[in-house]
């Protein structure tokens, strides 16, 4: 496998795992989650991000998990994006959300590269 997906992938998988868990745990992911106007989703999104990070583990052994795992991370962060375009965060509250999205696109496409699904020569 390719080091750089590896190490894009680890750092999702870890970054969502510890983000999850601070959603379903902390204070100030309570209070962000009321700031977004959300705060009946912030379970729902710590949950759906903690199992998003286990199916980026499992990628290594079954890359369909990664595949689908970061499909949904990549989907996620469009809707961060737009709720943050929405509640008018400066753009700066906007860098966290697309630097993830683009990561996550990356294992993506390099996923759908491995699996055959897609190719450059194509």
């Amino acid at each position: 496998m390719n080091h750089l997906l590896e190490t894009a992938q680890a750092i999702s998988a870890v970054g969502f795992l510890v983000y999850g868990i601070g959603c379903l745990t902390t204070q100030a992911m309570r209070a962000e989650f009321l700031r977004y106007g959300l705060p009946k989703l912030r379970v729902l999104t710590g949950a759906l991000q903690m199992a998003a990070a286990i199916g980026l583990f499992l990628g290594y052994v079954y890359p369909v998990c990664a595949l689908m795992a970061a499909t949904g991370l990549s989907l996620m962060m469009i809707v961060a994006m737009g709720v943050r375009w929405k509640i008018k965060d400066p753009p700066a509250g906007f860098l966290q959300a697309l630097v993830c999205l683009l990561l996550n696109a990356f294992v993506v496409q390099g996923y759908l590269i491995r699996l055959g699904v897609f190719s450059w020569n194509s």
